[in-house]
């Protein structure tokens, strides 16, 4: 077996030392963390190093295209990395790597450019691009989780990408904090914000056994506003909500106008408590806008995951839970390195449904 080896990326550092440390336990004190690191010359270029041999590692890099915290000098201005230059930074590091890892995974939390998903007019599929680059520059597994649209694996069909849901986490974290919940069709209900979320609305539903509503998005086709056409309003589709907690699932909060007007919805249909699931918490537009609903009583609690970086604005917040996910990603490498088998890791039903029947019966 060859030795491991584990790159964290800058943007993902919090991250990759959390990870590491769990590995180091697992392999009786062992260290598997490779240093790099991206210096930036004056002008904003910059240039990937490695500082230590990598040759015939089986070597995974961790990077957060989201993080928005960190800034570089260029020609003696302050400038904030984008997602654009994390991915650069990436490409960076797998250049200085010189093909010289047995095998390269990349885990990609947020894959870089997955909004943009599907061409509609003259317009980029950077998205696309990013996969065919990776896979030229000898990257033999992609890891990510909840993709926009898993669809874009087909773009690279010979390059092992796993899009793994954090729904195990996610229950997890909602039965840890709520011991009164009534796991049934008659007090519980998923509903997905939009047409693209029913996938996995439907996934939850299926194994909590209750129902599922939907909302689709009416939208102004007369005009674009940031690129894309500004929605309407919110119709709902779906049964009653009257005095049921009900839990909206999707894959990203951005600035958080949407998920915010559905939660209002639903409390305007007489939802009794309302939970708000999203496996990246990007709060774009800051968190005024949430503290202000959350004061008007429109939704209970928020949980997102910490595959990408967390503000201390958003960690301080009472209504908000931060769902770990250090140890799965440990256990993700841990699992690939070994060459087991990653079925009940990316498809974790079976635990779900475990879980869920123990918390039925109740304290023991």
């Amino acid at each position: 077996m060859n030795e491991l080896g584990f790159i964290a990326l800058e943007s993902a550092e919090p991250m990759g030392a959390r990870v590491e440390k769990i590995l180091s336990e697992w392999h009786e004190g062992e260290h598997f963390r490779v240093p790099v690191s991206c210096p930036r010359f004056s002008s904003g270029e910059a240039k990937g190093i490695v500082g230590a041999s990598i040759r015939d590692r089986d070597l995974y890099v961790l990077v957060d295209v989201c993080n928005s915290s960190l800034t570089y000098r260029m020609n003696g201005t302050p400038n904030r990395m984008s997602p654009d230059d994390h991915y650069q930074d990436l490409k960076r590091v797998i250049a200085a790597c010189n093909g010289r890892a047995a095998r390269l995974t990349v885990i990609m939390p947020f894959m870089y450019e997955g909004r943009q998903h599907r061409k509609t007019t003259r317009e980029s599929l950077d998205c696309a691009i990013m996969l065919r680059e990776l896979e030229q520059m000898g990257v033999d597994r992609i890891i990510t989780f909840d993709a926009h649209d898993p669809r874009m694996q087909n773009v690279v069909p010979l390059t092992d990408l796993e899009n793994i849901s954090p729904a195990l986490q996610f229950t997890q974290a909602l039965l840890t904090e709520y011991e009164d919940l009534r796991l049934d069709g008659e007090h519980l209900m998923f509903i997905a914000p939009d047409e693209g979320a029913t996938g996995r609305v439907v996934f939850m539903a299926s194994l909590f056994g209750v129902n599922i509503g939907m909302f689709y998005k009416r939208r102004d086709y007369t005009r674009i506003v940031d690129g894309t056409n500004p929605i309407v309003a919110h119709e709902f589709c779906g049964g009653s909500v009257e005095g049921m907690d009900v839990i909206v699932v999707d894959d990203m909060i951005a600035s958080g106008g949407s998920m915010l007007d559905v939660a209002r919805q639903l409390k305007s249909r007489g939802a009794g408590r309302v939970f708000l699931f999203a496996t990246f918490g990007l709060f774009t537009s800051g968190m005024d806008k949430f503290d202000k609903a959350y004061a008007e009583g429109c939704f209970d609690r928020i949980f997102t995951t910490d595959l990408v970086y967390q503000s201390p604005e958003l960690l301080k917040r009472e209504y908000y839970c931060s769902v770990g996910m250090s140890r799965y990603v440990a256990a993700l490498i841990d699992a690939l390195h070994r060459g087991d088998s990653m079925a009940a890791l990316v498809k974790p039903e079976h635990r779900i449904r475990q879980m869920l029947e123990l918390y039925r019966q109740g304290p023991a």
